[in-house]
């Protein structure tokens, strides 16, 4: 009963960071103007996604431009599309191994092999999530330097934006949820221990022999 709750809040858990990824992953507002010293009140606001970059005037319309080159983006853009992509197809495999091996399913028979198929899942999940921690944290440190660096003009530095957190509680979600997978696999949780019989005493037919005499 315990690893099924461990599997369903897992998986729920999962479920819910890899569509948090695919949000942050489409959302253009990674990258979001920096209102510093009398740049308080703008006309416009630059929002920067890993797809397109976005201006909001003040009067509330916005207009998006989709990049241009792929090669033309800065590394750590081009870095955070590969793994994003490559994060939000884990979160999918994970799922369908996840589901594979649960015990609310008939998939698998053994139920040694479900509880493997499932630690196999969470594995896939934790992996998911490093590889969108990696982008985010990179991205945010790059953002952090820019904005002390002096010799960047006002105009030019940016902010962290809503993208980037949401990113990290999907990276977190994912974290979790795969840590307890993996903790439902443990034969400790499952009520799985191995059965110790105790020894038993064989009579050889000399010793049945020898008894007779003493009767």
């Amino acid at each position: 009963m315990l690893a099924a709750c461990l599997e369903f809040l897992g998986m729920s858990l999962c479920v819910t960071g890899s569509l948090l990824v695919m949000v942050a992953c489409g959302l253009p507002t990674w990258k979001v103007t920096a209102f510093i010293d009398s740049n308080i009140v703008v006309a416009q606001t630059i929002w920067d996604g890993l797809w397109m970059s976005c201006v909001v005037q003040s009067t509330g319309q916005m207009q998006c431009k989709v990049h241009d080159s792929v090669l033309a983006l800065p590394q750590d853009l081009q870095t955070a599309r590969a793994l994003t992509i490559v994060a939000a197809v884990l979160g999918a495999v994970g799922l369908t191994v996840t589901v594979a091996g649960a015990q609310c399913t008939n998939c698998i028979k053994d139920e040694a092999v479900k509880a493997r198929v499932v630690n196999a899942g969470g594995v896939i999940y934790i992996i998911s999530g490093l590889f969108v921690l990696v982008p985010l944290c990179w991205m945010a440190n790059n953002i952090i330097v820019d904005f002390h660096n002096p010799q960047i003009p006002p105009s030019k530095k940016r902010e962290i934006g809503a993208a980037i957190y949401i990113g990290w509680a999907a990276a977190a979600l994912l974290l979790v949820g795969g840590s307890l997978l993996c903790c439902s696999f443990s034969s400790v949780v499952r009520g799985v221990a191995p059965i110790k019989y105790a020894p038993t005493k064989t009579i050889t037919a000399s010793s049945a022999t020898d008894k007779k005499y003493y009767v």
